[in-house]
């Protein structure tokens, strides 16, 4: 019997300590390092073989590199568009990131003027709010085709962050 008793206070205390974990407030400054894999549904224009364009809509979850590390456990949600002439890429995409506790950031991506994928931080709420961040996100592994229309791919994004 008291066996019994200590298992339920031992989860108790488990699951209240990742409670406390997943709410600590950020660091003032810092780094950051989390992979988002993403389901994306797109409606795309096939012109030929060096122009095209589609719209897209992503749905994925971050994880840390680090457990508990900045932005680990959001749930992110992207809209965008994006097109190809002659091999030059062109558009943007806006993403919207919930934390576990329901802070949230909103990011732009987009390409610049020679083709390189830039992003910015845009606005962010509770302990998001003023946010600076710098850094870089590529794709990492395979973009997965689950059927016409749908595919699966995740990024990684590294760099350093400040909060106001």
């Amino acid at each position: 019997m008291a066996a019994a008793r200590k298992f339920p206070v031992a989860i108790f205390l488990m699951f209240a300590s990742v409670g406390l974990a997943s709410s600590a407030e950020l660091p003032k400054e810092g780094s950051y390092d989390y992979t988002t894999c993403f389901t994306r549904n797109s409606t795309r224009i096939e012109y030929s073989k060096t122009h095209f364009a589609y719209s897209h809509e992503d749905s994925g979850t971050t994880v840390s590199k680090s457990p508990g590390g900045p932005f680990d456990n959001e749930s992110v949600r992207c809209v965008g568009m994006t097109a190809s002439f002659d091999g030059k890429n062109s558009g943007s995409t806006v993403c919207m990131a919930v934390a576990e506790n329901g802070d949230k950031r909103l990011t732009r991506f987009w390409y610049d003027s020679e083709g390189k994928y830039q992003r910015e931080e845009v606005s962010g709420t509770g302990q998001y709010d003023g946010m600076v961040t710098t850094g870089s996100v590529k794709r990492v592994g395979e973009t997965k085709l689950i059927k016409v229309g749908t595919t699966q791919y995740c990024n990684q994004a590294t760099g350093t962050y400040k909060l106001k």
